[in-house]
């Protein structure tokens, strides 16, 4: 029998916070979390905590926790650490039990911050604490309904569409990694819903805040940077559970034996072999990278297609060299490329250029118009949607052709297509920002890379088969050494 999900609610959609350490600096850790609840626009109450009283990026005050009133339902510590275990047994005399803790020096910090970390889980334990962290960055919620972050990362996410289910969430053992995701996901479009730097995890790890987010409606796919793993079976069985109705895709550091004690030195984590880790990903039923760059395209390719898509996939190019690197990528990834179906073949052969090639890959010539991939394009969706899962385009575009019609045109037909597409464009692209943005708009995730177009649809691809395994019974023997307490 699998352990009860944990509420975490009041971490992530609290109606009433209180910031231990608040102030109006921005360039310290209270001021930047009340900078970032306001960029937030988290619409709940807020009680700033400052011994010297006054109005905090336009809150009241109180000068101590004790005249928290009433208290809040999470209450974001952010003072020195020597102070905390003071400041966590006032919360719980307030009947505050939810503590999100941001600063170290804790268990990771020698002999003191062992011996600090004992006391605030005896104190947890007599009071029925729950505590986030300590030495985190923070926890950001976007559900479109309501906003959250209380973190002191430097930017936030850009949130998914409301109703879309689409929205992604970074689980990292990593605050630097969080950043960079926030980062990226702001310049690609991808849609970031939540961001969780798990950090110290003396109550909460990996697996309890996957449960939580995996039962959220507006989250569509979960990414997991993972270093170190106290429970592996339990983990296993909350990955499984999700895994089965939306894909997680996880990237785990430590798997060389250098990487392995840097690991070790950033979070206690025991190296682990390759193919322990992916024997244990393939239990788990998670999609596994083995890159941060992976890991991006993977938010990108699920951010779109968060139920992952088929093997089989067609390959429209108007380039011979990029077509076959993409075929050689898509082959390498475990895509299928089946050869075109003979109607679709017999109107190409018809209506393209004899020098074309008609085949899987399509390859309509550099010169190749609006006409002759709208042609391309029709014929794939008249004739052989049925024969594949996906369709990947290539579109070099030469000095003698306008990009902007085959743009216009390919973003005309893209919403009534019956199958997936992505897109890579390649070459000088004097007006890329507008041409990727307008097929964006049509459904098609863009790519610049056609390599890298080929890996999202492989990982697309994986997802399946894994859901499966993950709704099964069956699971594969594997050999994971455990993480050992200090």
């Amino acid at each position: 029998m699998s352990a009860p999900i944990r509420d975490l609610s009041p971490f992530f959609a609290p109606r009433s916070i209180a910031v231990v350490g608040a102030g109006e600096r921005p360039t310290s850790s209270g001021g930047a979390v009340m900078q970032m609840l306001r960029r937030a626009g988290y619409g709940g109450r807020v009680v700033p905590v400052n011994p010297r009283g006054g109005a905090i990026f336009g809150y009241e005050s109180v000068t101590s926790i004790a005249a928290i009133d009433p208290p809040v339902d999470l209450a974001v510590i952010v003072i020195r650490p020597d102070a905390i275990v003071e400041a966590a047994g006032e919360a719980a005399d307030r009947g505050i039990r939810n503590l999100l803790i941001l600063p170290g020096g804790f268990a990771e910090a020698g002999p003191a911050g062992v011996a600090r970390n004992e006391a605030l889980l005896e104190l947890a334990a007599a009071r029925g604490l729950a505590i986030a962290g300590p030495n985190c960055a923070g926890i950001i919620h976007f559900d479109p309904a309501w906003r959250f972050a209380a973190t002191f990362l430097r930017d936030l996410p850009p949130g998914a569409a409301a109703g879309a289910g689409n929205g992604l969430a970074f689980i990292s053992q990593s605050g630097a990694l969080a950043e960079e995701f926030i980062d990226k996901a702001n310049a690609r479009g991808l849609p970031l819903a939540s961001v969780v730097s798990v950090g110290n995890a003396v109550h909460l790890g990996v697996e309890d805040y996957l449960a939580w987010l995996g039962e959220r409606p507006e989250i569509g796919a979960a990414l997991l940077y993972v270093e170190s793993i106290e429970d592996h079976e339990r983990f296993r069985a909350v990955a499984r559970k999700v895994a089965a109705t939306k894909p997680v895709i996880a990237l785990f550091g430590g798997r060389t034996e250098i990487g392995g004690r840097a690991a070790a030195a950033h979070t206690g984590a025991v190296a682990n072999e390759e193919a322990a880790i992916e024997a244990f990903c393939a239990s788990c039923g998670i999609v596994r990278v083995d890159s941060l760059r992976r890991l991006l395209i993977a938010a990108k390719a699920f951010g779109r297609f968060p139920r992952g898509l088929g093997k089989r996939a067609l390959i429209l190019s108007n380039s011979g060299g990029p077509g076959v690197i993409c075929t050689d990528r898509a082959a390498l990834e475990g895509l299928e490329l089946a050869p075109l179906p003979k109607p679709m073949a017999e109107v190409l052969r018809q209506r393209l250029p004899g020098e074309a090639s008609v085949a899987n890959p399509i390859d309509l010539l550099a010169d190749a118009r609006e006409d002759r991939f709208g042609l391309a394009f029709e014929a794939t969706m008249s004739h052989a949607a049925s024969h594949y899962d996906m369709v990947l385009m290539i579109h070099v575009v030469p000095f003698m052709v306008e990009a902007g019609p085959v743009i216009d045109r390919l973003a005309e037909l893209a919403p009534k297509a019956p199958l997936p597409l992505m897109h890579s464009m390649m070459g000088t692209l004097p007006d890329q920002a507008e041409w990727f943005a307008k097929m964006e708009r049509a459904g098609v995730p863009m790519f610049n890379d056609v390599e890298e177009m080929a890996e999202a649809a492989g990982l697309l691809a994986r997802y399946p088969s894994l859901r499966r395994m993950a709704r099964g019974d069956i699971l594969p023997t594997i050999f994971f050494r455990d993480r050992k307490r200090a």
